[in-house]
């Protein structure tokens, strides 16, 4: 783990937030470095739940460290041989870490976030929504059991909320390679409440509306359908009474790590609309 200066933020890398037999887990900490105390979401790459990593957030972290609020990029345990729920398991371990420790590394452990995408973005959502309850809870390597898993902010962007939906979506786009299928580690057919349960739009309840969410996503979607998937949690979360913003872009798929500088970036268009959402949020 090491700090490395960089004009208005700074980040620490590599820092270890869950270690599963063998495998450690670790994230990046980007944050301001003229706030000793500053709000932080976590964030979650996507990546089929297979591929992927801390990068993903190489652009958008300084970015939001730079205006004030810290981003904590994680990894998880990939499918398929670490099915569900474990990479909620682990995301929920992550929360945890900077709950409990963010304070010591200049976290406001009181506002505290979560942001994903894709993968990353169901991920986030369900541990925002679902996190505390026992089906996702108490992993003997946890190292802080203890602690609420509980956030004021959700940024999902083209995530998958409905896993059944996104199953039979995979069956008609990718029949031999359902991404759904892989995460869960078996076919709707055998089992459909466990999709159930792996969806975040049915843990979207009046009790749990306290959570501010802000999604984003591209209207050409063709991995992540966006009117099975954003567009119906959006209005779950809307009939349950949650403050619920969103953002929409004439993109498909896979931007979240592109440049926010570059003309017509998709980044860059939903980043100062997520900014001013944390800000008031958390």
């Amino acid at each position: 783990m090491h700090d490395a200066p960089h004009e208005a933020f700074k980040v620490i890398r590599d820092i270890e937030f869950v270690k599963r037999g063998e495998q450690s887990l670790a994230g990046d900490l980007y944050l301001p470095s003229d706030n000793p105390n500053a709000p932080c979401i976590v964030a979650v790459h996507g990546g089929a739940w297979q591929r992927g990593g801390p990068k993903s957030y190489a652009r958008l972290g300084p970015y939001f460290a730079k205006q004030g609020i810290g981003v904590f990029a994680v990894t998880y345990r990939f499918a398929p041989r670490n099915l569900f729920p474990k990479a909620v398991q682990d995301v929920r371990a992550a929360v945890q870490f900077l709950c409990a420790k963010g304070a010591g590394l200049g976290v406001d452990v009181n506002r505290i976030g979560i942001m994903g995408d894709s993968a990353g973005g169901h991920l986030a959502s369900l541990v925002a929504l679902a996190g505390d309850r026992a089906e996702f809870a108490g992993q003997d390597e946890d190292a802080y059991p203890g602690v609420s898993t509980a956030v004021k902010a959700c940024v999902p962007v083209y995530g998958v909320y409905d896993m059944l939906g996104q199953w039979e979506f995979d069956q008609i786009l990718a029949p031999k390679n359902n991404l759904a299928e892989t995460f869960m580690g078996f076919s709707a057919l055998e089992d459909r409440f466990a999709y159930h349960r792996a969806s975040p739009i049915n843990y979207v309840t009046k009790a749990a509306n306290n959570i501010a969410f802000f999604m984003a996503w591209g209207v050409r979607d063709d991995i992540v359908d966006p009117k099975s998937q954003s567009e119906q949690m959006m209005a779950a979360l809307k009939r349950a009474d949650f403050f619920v913003r969103s953002a929409t872009v004439d993109a498909g798929h896979f931007w979240v790590s592109e440049p926010l500088d570059e003309p017509g970036s998709f980044p860059g268009f939903v980043a100062p609309r997520i900014l001013r959402f944390l800000q008031e949020k958390l």
